[in-house]
């Protein structure tokens, strides 16, 4: 990306079911979802919002090999998205494990995102 106009970063969680692809979609959904860019397609290349960029940073704990990187993508609605993953974020005990949250320990996931937007 030639041209970075936003960042915005945060958190996710999946406190029962140590799924990583959850956390990692919530992370990025509470980076992007509070914030509003009304003057981008003014910013990009022909006024359109298919010239768009988007670089999704994850900082992941454990189960990088099970990360489902296409939910990831499909959780940005405009542009092209690339994802890079990062060591990082935490694994820490929810202080439960719960068989009907289909727990495979007491683990609950948290990964950090940083999504930049640009051209």
């Amino acid at each position: 990306m030639e041209h970075i106009l936003f960042i915005q970063t945060g958190s996710g969680i999946d406190v029962h079911g140590q799924d990583i692809t959850k956390a990692s979609v919530r992370a990025v959904e509470d980076a992007i979802y509070a914030n509003s860019m009304p003057g981008i397609e003014k910013s990009l290349p022909d006024g359109k919002l298919e010239n768009m960029q988007v670089n999704i940073r994850l900082a992941v704990p454990l189960d990088r090999e099970r990360l489902a990187v296409d939910q990831i993508r499909d959780s940005i609605p405009y542009g092209s998205v690339t994802v890079d993953v990062t060591d990082g974020g935490m694994a820490t005990s929810s202080g439960i494990m719960l068989d009907d949250k289909h727990d495979e320990n007491d683990l609950m996931y948290i990964v950090n995102a940083a999504v930049e937007v640009g051209y």
